[in-house]
């Protein structure tokens, strides 16, 4: 049994357990062990796990698991909680940081105490419009892929009875996120390894998302990666210039800029708070 430190941090309430590799002495955390770490009544209680390694080729490199366990793909919010942690951890001093995530580079850097900023590379992938079959109708979507795949969905695009056209969600704050993100999440389109799914609000001064995190298998406080896929479709679909503000469920603001050259995206960094919440130990 081992006793290791970790740090709670809260990245815009997407909420993350932090462990240095140095605090694990050699251990291999398994599955069950990070289910146990992440589990909200019998572990610390957290969307997710990230443990933070020395690197040879960079300032730092970052594992991140999923809450069922399961190594996760790119975590928006969890790598600006990282940044910060390796910033207050000795792992770099300078305002600019390079990290690893999996076998890619990225970027970021610490604005002040709080807000931390996280450059993302290209989108893998992009689709602009496509329908698919859920909730009893076709649901007008788009996807973008954004180190993780995430579906965008405008909450008025779906309607509340399939039979009758006027009746498309106005709000929201009442829209079945669950039950739709659940369904849309595990859709033979995505199999095998399933998509994020991301409902967004557009008025006039400010837009709205709530997401279906996948491994979480749950509504999140909120999703970076699926923050920075909406500003993208947002740009595609309706014409939102750089940058682009979105509220999250937990009221946070993420700041998502990009450069849009007509044919393809680049220089996209997500912004918005980073914060540790308390420091702990627990035995593995």
């Amino acid at each position: 049994m081992l006793k290791t430190k970790f740090t709670k941090y809260s990245g815009a309430g997407n909420d993350f357990v932090v462990i240095l590799s140095s605090d694990l002495k050699g251990m291999k955390l398994s599955e069950n062990q990070v289910k146990q770490l992440c589990h909200r009544r019998y572990g610390v209680g957290s969307d997710g796990l990230i443990v933070i390694s020395p690197s040879d080729v960079s300032d730092f490199e970052m594992e991140y698991y999923n809450s069922d366990g399961k190594p996760g793909s790119l975590c928006g919010n969890g790598a600006r909680c990282a940044i910060k942690h390796a910033s207050v951890t000795g792992f770099f001093d300078t305002d600019f940081v390079e990290f690893i995530v999996g076998k890619d580079k990225y970027s970021g850097k610490v604005i002040d105490e709080n807000i931390v900023q996280f450059n993302l590379n290209n989108p893998f992938k992009v689709k602009k419009s496509f329908k698919i079959k859920a909730y009893d109708q076709l649901v007008e979507s788009a996807y973008a892929d954004t180190g993780s795949p995430h579906v965008v969905i405008n909450c008025r695009d779906v309607l509340r009875n399939p039979t009758d056209l006027k009746s498309g969600y106005r709000d929201l704050s009442d829209f079945p996120v669950f039950q739709l993100g659940s369904e849309i999440r595990h859709h033979r389109d995505f199999a095998p390894s399933g998509t994020n799914v991301n409902f967004i609000e557009i008025l006039e001064d400010s837009i709205s998302i709530r997401t279906f995190e996948r491994g979480v298998e749950q509504e999140t406080l909120a999703c970076g990666t699926g923050s920075v896929a909406a500003a993208l479709i947002l740009k595609l679909k309706y014409d939102f210039n750089s940058p682009v503000t979105i509220t999250t469920k937990g009221s946070d603001k993420l700041v998502v800029k990009f450069d849009y050259s007509g044919i393809e995206f680049s220089s996209i960094s997500l912004t918005g708070p980073a914060e540790k919440i308390f420091d702990g130990e627990i035995l593995l």
